[in-house]
């Protein structure tokens, strides 16, 4: 008897380790990024939400807490992430970007969300952008992905 219940105790302790959490601090601001590219060039994630939209909350609170996630952004890879309806300006790459539909909108859209959503395209988040270490684009997604499909399209990638 004894030994169940140190048995549950010990499950108990584990499950609450903070040492077993996912550390997601791998995300950079866009002024971060254009600091790290210059100092160390690697291939960059951009991550495009929104608060209202379902799916970018079940990647934020699934997805990107999953450890094999973590570790490849936090070791090979810049990721930025970023509210496609921020109204505030952004410095980056000697330009000021804003939300210029602030005014003219009920979901106004940060300039930055629409140049990297490419020019004929509706914005539908989330918005995934992946470029290389030149900051090419190598792809973009504008989909739900779960953690094994967004890891098996990082690697085939790069």
């Amino acid at each position: 008897m004894k030994s169940i219940v140190a048995l549950v105790i010990v499950l108990f302790l584990s499950g609450n380790c903070p040492a077993q959490e996912s550390n997601t601090d791998f995300w950079l601001t866009f002024e971060q990024l254009e600091d790290s590219l210059r100092v160390n060039p690697k291939p960059v994630f951009l991550y495009f939400h929104t608060d209202w939209c379902t799916y970018c909350r079940k990647m934020e609170a699934e997805v990107f807490k999953k450890p094999r996630v973590v570790e490849q952004f936090s070791t090979q890879f810049y990721a930025v992430k970023f509210d496609a309806e921020y109204p505030g300006d952004v410095d980056f790459d000697g330009r000021i970007f804003s939300n210029g539909q602030l005014k003219t909108s009920r979901n106004p859209l940060h300039d930055l969300a629409l140049l990297f959503n490419g020019q004929n395209n509706t914005f539908a988040p989330p918005l995934m952008v992946f470029l290389d270490g030149d900051f090419v684009l190598k792809k973009r997604v504008n989909q739900y992905m779960d953690s094994k499909a967004l890891v098996e399209t990082l690697e085939s990638l790069f």
